[in-house]
């Protein structure tokens, strides 16, 4: 059986990690764990804390006793650029060495400070259709240089967008016919990825997210960050609920972030005539605030699921408390799709 990586989804509030391998019937979950990171580790996807990034995976690390060291992880965010580009029909050969000027026209980065990546997506009347991935250098080496600290090998780079997709391609059986729109919603950010006809055919990252809930309930209600994290999940620290504050200042924040989502939809729709969106699966850890499904549902017409990134996973009850699991699946849909990936995988 073929290696996979440990896949370790740094977020903005916690490190999320998963580790796979496969049997004869799919794939069997071997470890997950999350720990949370102080507020403003991680701030528009680069690393403020490296210190506390590092302590994170260690202690994932020591509790998990992962087998292996090599790791795939994934960047989103404004260092981040994915764009989708036509060039003229031509051998690997010669688009190796054509992409790097081609990319000048579509990267507002200079390309010396970034990595750069290309997949080619098929062609049509003498033309290629490519997706073009440029990562910052300054924030890919903090990454890799906080999973080195911690005695890990990263291997694997991935883009938030597409680990969401592998997730979503190995527990859920789509028609190629069918669009349907992955929506990643984590603490400071939001990662939609649109798949139609088989493929990724529009990625976007919008600011937004829990925070957003946290930051209104402590100025509405005058409460700690502790307390509104509380309630925002549904109960406080001593127990007690404020059922209608709580709920009011939730469906507002929940309205506003769904109506930032839809904004997005609707680019792709206006610019993508003949689509229908399906349904929409919602993933992270904010997903797991009901009103933002109820509010996202409402306002784009299409059915929305929480998606289970263990849904065709193997589960071993007798080593998982899968109430836990259950309780965190949305949050673990990156660090799936990244332990689906193998060590020497073409990033």
């Amino acid at each position: 059986m073929p290696r996979y990586c440990i896949g370790l989804d740094i977020g903005s509030n916690s490190v999320k990690a998963v580790q796979l391998k496969e049997t004869g019937k799919g794939f069997s979950l071997v470890s997950f764990g999350i720990e949370p990171l102080p507020s403003q580790t991680i701030v528009d996807g680069a690393i403020m804390n490296q210190g506390a990034v590092v302590d994170a995976i260690r202690t994932l690390k020591n509790l998990l006793r992962w087998k292996g060291r090599d790791v795939a992880t994934a960047v989103s965010g404004h260092s981040v650029i994915i764009k989708k580009i036509k060039m003229p029909e031509m051998t690997k050969e010669e688009l190796e060495e054509h992409i790097p000027w081609e990319a000048e026209h579509h990267i507002p980065f200079s390309k010396d400070d970034v990595e750069m990546d290309h997949q080619i997506l098929g062609g049509d009347g003498g033309q290629m259709e490519i997706v073009l991935v440029a990562a910052k250098k300054d924030v890919i080496s903090d990454y890799s240089m906080a999973i080195r600290e911690a005695k890990l090998q990263p291997t694997v780079l991935d883009v938030t967008a597409f680990t969401i997709q592998n997730a979503f391609e190995v527990n859920y059986e789509l028609d190629p016919a069918t669009t349907v729109a992955l929506i990643n919603v984590g603490a400071t950010m939001a990662t939609i990825n649109i798949l139609s006809n088989g493929t990724s055919a529009f990625t976007r990252d919008v600011a937004g997210g829990g925070n957003d809930f946290t930051e209104e309930i402590q100025k509405r209600l005058n409460v700690s960050q502790d307390e509104a994290e509380a309630w925002k999940v549904g109960g406080s620290a001593e127990g007690e609920v404020l059922p209608q504050e709580v709920e009011s200042v939730i469906t507002d924040v929940a309205e506003g972030l769904a109506g930032k989502l839809q904004r997005s939809l609707d680019f792709f729709l206006s610019s993508n005539a003949d689509a229908r969106l399906e349904k929409i699966f919602l993933c992270g850890g904010t997903a797991k605030i009901s009103a933002l499904a109820r509010a996202l549902e409402t306002k784009s017409r299409t059915p929305v699921e929480i998606l289970n990134p263990f849904k065709n996973v193997q589960v071993d009850d007798r080593k998982f408390d899968l109430e836990f699991l259950q309780q965190h699946a949305p949050e673990a849909a990156v660090a799936l799709g990244l332990a689906l990936r193998h060590p020497g995988d073409k990033s």
